[in-house]
């Protein structure tokens, strides 16, 4: 073979510009546990009634704040709570937060940082739900995915749309 037929990444300098100008969509800049607490009220006597299965509490929710620019703060609230029989088995709640920059459409922010920026939280968020109940003496207690598309539809469904707001007529002082 020739020198002639090979060519190299190099021979071409648009590739160059190329590779330096193309932004990535969605950066995770950062991860952190914004808040965290889990409580067992009722330890170490609420151990001897753990042959049957808690009742278990769960809400999520979803957050999203403009920083600056393009970047953006989501935040994954999770809050859970056990019942068994009678007492309060534990009180956990986690909010797990994430630093995004985007490089999107306008129209496209919205449902980028209430479902896709979530769904990639998720794991993170569940292993640390998951291993603080082992840690905390309960048994482990896999959280089942979240469907953050039907969370998002449903906020859209309970925003009002937006209508003007008519002027007051009199401002009285």
């Amino acid at each position: 073979m020739s020198d002639e037929n090979v060519k190299s990444a190099n021979d071409n300098p648009n590739q160059d510009n190329n590779a330096q100008q193309q932004v990535p969509p969605i950066v995770i800049n950062t991860q952190y546990i914004k808040d965290f607490s889990l409580e067992i009220p009722h330890a170490p006597e609420v151990f001897r009634n753990l042959n049957q299965a808690p009742a278990v509490n769960i809400h999520v929710d979803v957050n999203a704040s403009h920083m600056h620019e393009n970047f953006f703060n989501v935040e994954l609230s999770i809050a859970m709570d056990g019942d068994l029989i009678d007492e309060k088995l534990f009180i956990l709640e986690l909010k797990y937060a994430a630093v995004v920059s985007l490089n999107v459409p306008k129209e496209h922010v919205e449902p980028i940082l209430l479902v896709e920026i979530p769904r990639m939280l998720f794991p993170f968020a569940r292993s640390i739900v998951t291993n603080a109940l082992v840690d905390g003496g309960l048994p482990p207690f896999m959280l089942n995915p979240i469907d953050f598309v039907a969370m998002y539809q449903n906020r859209q469904a309970q925003q009002p749309a937006a209508q003007p707001q008519p002027e007051p007529a009199n401002k009285s002082e």
